[in-house]
């Protein structure tokens, strides 16, 4: 995946502006707005994973739709440019493309967590035999609130259903064996494993199909929220055969905060109309939906779990940023993250490597765009702040961790060095004022 590709072995700004200067997606940080840093110039930006860059080709698609509305009023339904009835159509295709799914599988509406609670009311069907759900530890905790919740709601009691797998003592991330044999054991248990694909404190990616598979074997269902994999890693859903997915948009997918989120559904339930759900009149079968009958008749899909009509200004941001990745692929963003994230632990190695601690998994298939870094002396929040000082825009997460996201949309390999200089100076100036 990375073309065999070494990372310079010299740390200078000159290595890094060689490596731009050949890089065949250098030209797509053009098709974003990068903050300025406190002195003007451009920040330094790795905070993808928690909100991407607007596109620049944003302003222009909501004005579109505000002209249309000033022009058109109701009549926009079916006559704008893009008619907002079938709105969340515009993205089927590029939704699918992204996520390794069938056109039927997926479809954009509500938010993340309001997509998972509709997904476990189809797909956690708990029993007194088979009553738990698995997650990991620690989950972000809108995943852990969600799962909890629905133990709870169900009857059941999430001190003993609400199953959690986490590393061992003094490790940071969740060993593969530690939990396909979980599955084995307690499998019989399991009515719901529910994981990420890229866990959001350590950067770790999970073996989706492996524990897919592993789960299904056990007679479990396999739902993953997709919040921080979505544009990130290459997904093949519906290969996997994974059950149900959720993802954001605001991150990696540069929708914008709040944006709206994406849902897959997997073909074998397309039809299944004995499936319990939430119903909403945007789920129902749009050839007679506007008949407006009392009775429910799901449309078959992805499509069949939504509820309300489509936020026409909200969704069109997303539409800019799906059609950069239809542009570029996830093959060729994945190649470019990994040697931007091989080229980061190189230097910090080099650099740091008595001062930082990188607890995200270095092999390539269980790392993403992020990387998450521990400072050895217990002092990372005033490194944050003295980073945040000089330009770098990152992530804190309790208790101790800073979250760095080379994204290969538009970060740069120059961005790595100026990073690793500042964190480097950063390390060595003492006290809490700087």
């Amino acid at each position: 995946m990375n073309d065999q590709f070494s990372p310079p072995e010299e740390f200078s700004l000159k290595a890094a502006r060689a490596i731009d200067r050949a890089d065949p997606l250098a030209g797509m940080r053009a098709s974003f707005f990068v903050p300025p840093a406190p002195d003007g110039s451009e920040s330094l930006y790795f905070c993808g994973n928690s909100l991407g860059l607007q596109p620049r080709a944003v302003r222009d698609l909501i004005q579109e739709e505000l002209d249309d509305w000033a022009r058109l009023g109701v009549y926009g339904h079916t006559r704008a440019r893009r008619p907002w009835m079938p709105y969340h159509e515009n993205f089927t295709e590029l939704a699918a493309g992204l996520v390794g799914a069938k056109p039927v599988e997926v479809v954009q509406m509500n938010t993340l967590t309001v997509n998972l609670h509709l997904m476990m009311v189809s797909f956690y069907r708990p029993t007194p035999e088979r009553p738990a759900i698995l997650i990991e530890k620690p989950a972000f905790p809108s995943d852990r609130h969600a799962a909890e919740s629905q133990v709870r709601f169900h009857g059941f009691d999430p001190e003993r259903d609400l199953i959690e797998i986490g590393p061992r003592e003094g490790e940071a991330s969740i060993r593969d064996e530690d939990l396909l044999e979980l599955i084995r054991r307690e499998g019989h248990r399991i009515n719901l494993v529910l994981l990420p694909g890229v866990q959001y404190y350590s950067g770790q990616v999970f073996d989706m199909a492996t524990i897919t598979e592993a789960a299904h074997a056990e007679g479990c269902r396999v739902g993953f929220d997709l919040a921080h994999a979505a544009g990130n890693i290459p997904l093949e859903l519906h290969d996997w055969g994974v059950d149900f997915a959720a993802w954001c948009s605001y991150k990696y997918l540069n929708a914008g905060p709040g944006a709206v989120a994406g849902c897959f559904v997997h073909e074998r339930h397309a039809e299944d109309e004995s499936l319990p759900r939430f119903a909403g009149w945007w789920g129902h079968d749009k050839n007679t939906r506007f008949q407006m009958g009392p009775e429910f008749h799901p449309m078959a899909g992805a499509e069949g779990w939504q509820l309300s009509n489509p936020p026409i200004l909200s969704m069109t941001p997303l539409l800019a940023s799906l059609r950069i990745f239809d542009e570029v692929g996830m093959a060729s963003l994945r190649s470019k993250s990994l040697r931007l994230s091989a080229t980061l632990l190189h230097w910090l190695d080099e650099r740091l490597g008595d001062a930082v601690e990188v607890i995200t998994p270095r092999a390539e298939k269980a790392r993403g765009c992020q990387l998450s870094l521990r400072l050895r002396q217990g002092d990372g929040r005033r490194i944050f702040q003295a980073l945040e000082q000089r330009g770098v825009v990152a992530d804190w997460r309790e208790p101790d961790v800073i979250r760095i996201a080379p994204v290969p949309l538009y970060n740069r390999f120059e961005d790595l060095f100026h990073f690793v200089d500042r964190l480097e100076t950063a390390v060595h100036i003492k006290g809490t004022s700087q």
